[in-house]
């Protein structure tokens, strides 16, 4: 499994906005092979900043299965203009997981 970790901030007074095309995305993401679930997490300290979390079967997944995909210009069509900046993505692999 494959953790994809995206930090980014939403340009002032689109939250809304983006919130609502980020639904509409979830629907694109959530279908592509190699997916197991998607997380959207909003920063409580500092207004407009978002967590991403999308968890992949494997890295090829994500880098070519989703953004080499027609299904990728259609996520970037909805999502990539609230981006201010763009955000940067990385690749994580469990070490350990700890749960009550």
């Amino acid at each position: 499994m494959v953790l994809e970790v995206a930090m980014f901030m939403v340009k002032s007074g689109l939250e809304q906005a983006f919130e609502t095309s980020f639904r509409q995305a979830s629907n694109l993401i959530s279908s592509m092979p190699g997916y197991e679930s998607h997380e959207l997490h909003q920063c409580l300290e500092v207004p407009g900043k978002y967590l991403l979390l999308v968890r992949w079967q494997t890295l090829e997944d994500h880098t070519v299965g989703f953004r080499e995909s027609p299904t990728y210009q259609k996520w970037k069509q909805l999502l990539h203009h609230f981006y201010d900046p763009f955000p940067t993505v990385e690749h994580f692999t469990e070490v350990f997981s700890g749960k009550r």
